[in-house]
């Protein structure tokens, strides 16, 4: 039962995004019998409307990297650079990661386009959140210093 009603959330989050003006990709194993079929049609990065905000959905992401490394069915690329491999090359560096429920890891989450990113935690679990706690996370995360690594 939850995870038909996760899959619901999730189609139709992604068909809601679809009729905003987004740049739209979903991520995700869609090999598995978890990743709902009616996502398969965005699973290619898609323009929508003007396409003002670049949108990645994740479902049912799974540790691509360790896969491409010790057993990949794919393989590198053609162009022999591992990062063009995975399915989620096309997702750019990620800036900030909210962790619902007091979750202090990364479990495994984007780890390249995640290098850099800021952690804001949250207790409450989702969707147990409110719109103002989104906002306090940006907010704070306006106030963090910007090395890359440097």
């Amino acid at each position: 039962m939850q995870v038909r009603a996760f899959q619901k959330a999730c189609v139709d989050a992604v068909e809601y995004l679809a009729s905003k003006d987004t740049d739209l990709v979903v991520v995700g194993n869609t090999r598995s019998r978890f990743f709902p079929k009616a996502l398969q049609s965005y699973t290619e990065r898609t323009r929508f409307g003007n396409g003002l905000i670049k949108v990645n959905f994740l479902v049912n992401l799974w540790l691509e990297l360790g896969s491409q490394l010790f057993g990949a069915e794919q393989g590198p690329s053609s162009s022999g650079n591992i990062i063009d491999g995975i399915a989620s090359s096309d997702i750019s560096r990620i800036d900030l990661i909210i962790r619902w429920g007091g979750g202090r890891r990364l479990s495994g989450f984007l780890p390249i386009q995640s290098v850099y990113a800021d952690f804001y935690v949250v207790d409450e679990m989702w969707p147990d959140y409110s719109r103002e706690q989104v906002y306090k996370a940006l907010e704070w995360y306006q106030d963090q210093d910007i090395t890359l690594g440097g």
